[in-house]
């Protein structure tokens, strides 16, 4: 049987994964493609630590062009994440007539143009269902099985460490900061988790979603960003109060000719699909005219997940190659109608405010008073406790206003004497 061989360049957690199951899925796979699939040569900069997978010592390499290099190999798998040199790896591997599979959703984020368009000059491909979601099949999905639907609006639960600490918070009645421990401490969370609470990662992945969905390659620039490090027990305590949650959402929304896409801290009901999604799992809803609105759930990290993927692409080239067929990556048609990008200050939304104000006789009214200046009516208000001589937090639900309109009220509300700490204000959807 003929053999499609495989580079392997990244030896870590997803990488061994891959070889795992391309090792005792092997002769189910080759069954399904008609051909079989062999890792040839792997690289990585560490070989001496122990790996949960057994393999002849000869393929290995730190050198990672002896892969690039190699004119047996058919497919490339970068898996060692990061931008450079894994940028120069897949352009060199695609220059070299060889295809490529990657995870690498902030590469993928912040040079996708650059590298679509090389394997398209290259008559090569680039595969990345793993960026996204791990083993949760959303690309193919949106690219595939939803190609005929046109897209209005995408939410995402996409990093799995934000949504455990969120979820650890409100199961656990613990602070962000314990919350943040227990991550670590599972391997949820990176040692410098900054990518993932401060909402980056997050927006890594919306730019993927949002090329796929509405055929727009944005810049990172585009995305609004926040995080969840602003987060109190209080917040997510207050919002359960509300019969609302808290979750680190990914959003494109279409709004006439414009698209959006931001990342923050959103309260969302209790009854909506994605506010039961715990944990470290990842969930993405889009609304879609044909199919209507989809939820695509799943553990959105882990080994065999994201190595799942990252196998299925390799099956996926397999096939092209043995039909001799290239279907280019960039088959994407860009949505005409949507003329412009809209910024943040241009949304509508409702609010969540906390207020830290002293407890004295006139602070609502003063409150009130400006955000009635900007146009912005209170739909309720609660005063949680009340404290002579120290701040106490005071709640609002804003009925909609217009983000820039409410930005501008909260930063002179931030400055009276009578408020004690800087405003919380979390944006309401419905989805």
């Amino acid at each position: 049987m003929k053999k499609i061989n495989v580079g392997i360049i990244g030896f870590g957690n997803v990488g061994s994964g891959v070889v795992k199951i391309l090792q005792e899925r092997n002769s189910l796979l080759s069954q399904k493609v008609g051909l079989g699939i062999q890792v040839k040569r792997i690289s990585d900069i560490d070989l001496l630590s122990k790996r949960n997978v057994r393999i002849d010592k000869n393929i290995l390499t730190k050198d990672a062009l002896d892969i690039i290099n190699d004119p047996q190999i058919d497919i490339v798998a970068e898996l060692i994440g990061g931008i450079h040199p894994a940028k120069e790896y897949i352009l060199g591997a695609l220059k070299k007539g060889k295809n490529i599979v990657t995870a690498n959703k902030a590469l993928l984020a912040l040079h996708g143009k650059e590298l679509f368009a090389s394997a398209s000059d290259c008559g090569k491909n680039i595969y990345f269902e793993a960026s996204v979601g791990a083993g949760i099949p959303i690309i193919k999905s949106l690219k595939e099985g939803l190609v005929a639907n046109r897209f209005s609006n995408i939410y995402g639960i996409v990093n799995g460490t934000s949504n455990f600490i969120l979820s650890q918070m409100s199961n656990n009645n613990c602070s962000f900061n314990e919350a943040l421990k227990e991550a670590k401490a599972k391997g949820f969370a990176e040692k410098d988790p900054t990518l993932d609470i401060e909402g980056i990662d997050s927006a890594h992945k919306l730019v993927i979603l949002t090329y796929l969905c509405f055929g727009k390659l944005i810049s990172l620039d585009d995305v609004y960003i926040e995080g969840v490090s602003r987060i109190s027990l209080a917040d997510i305590n207050y919002a359960k109060e509300l019969n609302l949650c808290v979750k680190l959402l990914a959003i494109a929304k279409k709004d006439g000719d414009s698209l959006g896409a931001r990342v923050h801290p959103t309260l969302i009901p209790n009854e909506h699909m994605l506010a039961s999604v715990d944990e470290v799992n990842n969930a993405i809803y889009v609304s879609s005219d044909l199919a209507g609105n989809l939820l695509f759930y799943g553990p959105g990290a882990g080994q065999l997940s994201a190595a799942s993927a990252v196998v299925s692409d390799i099956v996926d080239l397999t096939n092209d190659i043995k039909a001799g067929l290239f279907r280019s990556t960039l088959n994407i048609i860009p949505d005409k109608s949507i003329k412009r990008l809209s910024k943040i200050d241009e949304i509508q939304s409702r609010y969540y405010i906390r207020l830290m104000a002293l407890d004295k006789p006139g602070v609502l009214a003063k409150i009130s008073g400006i955000l009635s200046k900007f146009g912005i009516s209170i739909a309720s208000v609660t005063q949680k406790e009340r404290r002579k001589t120290q701040s106490v937090p005071i709640v609002m639900i804003i009925h909609e206003a217009k983000e820039k309109n409410l930005r501008e009220a909260l930063q002179i509300i931030d400055r009276l004497d009578i408020i004690k700490e800087k405003s919380v204000a979390i944006r309401m959807e419905k989805a």
